[in-house]
C-alpha cells in the first residue's frame, strides 16, 4: 500500500515537472520569436536598396511585405501568420516561400548532422570510459590529447586538413559534394570532433568523480565484478551530465554549420542562413533564426525530461 502511494506521488511530481518545463519551453518561444522580430528591423541596411529600383516598385515591395504599416501592426501579423504555419516568402529569392527553403536545406544538414552525432557520443562516451578507466595511463594520455585538441582546432581546419589527407594527398575519399555515402565521411568527421571531445572531456571527469564514491567502494567490497561495476553503477550515474549538453549540441549539429558545408559544398541551412544575413533578407533571416531556436529549445525540453526520468532527484527538486 505504501509502495503504491509513493508511486503515485512519483507520477504526480513527474508530470507537473513535466508541464513546467513545457510552460517555460512555449513561454522561451515567445520571447525568442518577439526579440527576433524587432531585432531584425534594426539591422543596418535595407533589403530593398537597389539604385535600379525605381519609387513606384520599392512602394509596391513595401506594401506587399507589409512594410508600409506601423511595426507593432507588422508584428502582429506575423505572429498570425506564424500561428498557420506561414513565414513568409524570401525577399531575394524570387517564388521561394521560408518554409519551402528550409523544406529543401534541412534534410541536407540533419542527415549530416545525425552521421556526426552518433559518431561524437557513441566514441566521447568510449573515449572518456576508456581515459578514466586507465587513469594516468598511456590510454588516459591519449584520451586527453584527443580532447585537447578536438576543442582546440576550428572546424574550418579540420575540415581542410581531412579534405588534404584523405582526399587529395591519398585520393581515399571526395573532398566536396554530398551525392552518396562516401561523400559524408570527412564532413561527418569534421563536424563531429569538436562534439566528441566535450563528450569524452566531460565523460571522464564524471567517471572519476563516480569512482569515488562510497557505493562503488562498497561492491568492490561485495566482490562484484569491475565490468559489472562499470556498466551498471558507474556509466549509469557517469553519464547524467553529459545528458545535460545534449540539448544544444543536438540542436547545433542536427542544424548545421556554415563553416563544414561551405567547405564541402553542402546545400544545407547554414549556406542560405549566412547569405540572409548579408542579403538583408529579413524573411528568411527571421524564419531560420525562429526555426532553429525553436529546435533548440524543444532539443532542451526533450533533454530535461530524460534527465527527470532517469533522476528522480530532479523532479523531487521541482516541489
Amino acid at each position: 500500500m505504501k509502495f503504491g502511494r509513493n508511486e503515485l506521488q512519483g507520477g504526480k511530481r513527474m508530470r507537473k515537472y513535466i508541464v513546467k518545463r513545457v510552460i517555460a519551453a512555449i513561454l522561451t518561444m515567445w520571447v525568442l520569436i518577439t526579440a527576433v522580430f524587432f531585432l531584425v528591423r534594426l539591422m543596418p541596411g535595407d533589403p530593398f536598396q537597389n539604385p535600379k529600383m525605381t519609387p513606384e516598385v520599392r512602394a509596391n515591395l513595401e506594401s506587399y511585405y507589409g512594410f508600409d504599416k506601423p511595426l507593432i501592426v507588422q508584428y502582429g501579423k506575423y505572429m498570425q501568420n506564424l500561428f498557420h504555419g506561414d513565414l513568409g516568402y524570401s525577399m531575394k529569392l524570387t517564388n521561394k516561400t521560408v518554409v519551402d527553403i528550409i523544406g529543401d536545406t534541412f534534410p541536407f544538414s540533419a542527415d549530416l548532422g545525425i552521421r556526426a552525432l552518433v559518431l561524437a557520443v557513441s566514441m566521447g562516451l568510449v573515449l572518456g570510459i576508456i581515459a578514466a578507466r586507465n587513469r594516468g595511463g598511456k590510454l588516459d594520455f591519449f584520451c586527453v590529447i584527443v580532447a585537447v585538441l578536438g576543442t582546440s582546432i576550428p572546424d574550418f581546419i579540420m575540415g581542410a586538413v581531412l579534405q588534404y589527407g584523405f582526399g587529395i594527398k591519398w585520393g581515399l575519399l571526395p573532398v566536396a559534394q554530398y551525392q552518396g555515402f562516401e561523400y559524408t565521411i570527412l564532413p561527418a568527421c569534421a563536424l563531429a570532433f569538436y562534439t566528441l571531445a566535450s563528450v569524452s572531456r566531460i565523460m571522464r571527469a564524471s567517471m572519476l568523480e563516480v569512482s569515488s564514491q562510497d557505493y562503488i567502494k562498497t561492491a568492490r567490497s561485495k566482490g562484484v565484478s569491475e565490468l559489472r561495476i562499470t556498466v551498471k553503477h558507474q556509466i549509469r550515474n557517469a553519464i547524467m551530465p553529459v545528458m545535460t549538453v545534449l540539448g544544444p549540441t543536438v540542436a547545433s549539429v542536427l542544424t548545421g554549420t556554415f563553416v563544414i558545408e561551405s567547405i564541402f559544398a553542402i546545400p544545407g541551412m547554414g549556406k542560405y542562413y549566412v547569405e540572409s544575413v548579408s542579403n538583408n533578407d529579413y524573411s528568411l533571416v527571421l524564419g531560420m533564426t525562429i526555426f532553429y531556436g525553436v529546435f533548440l529549445i524543444l532539443c532542451n525540453l526533450i533533454v530535461d525530461i530524460l534527465y527527470g526520468v532517469a533522476d528522480p532527484r530532479v523532479r523531487i527538486g521541482e516541489r
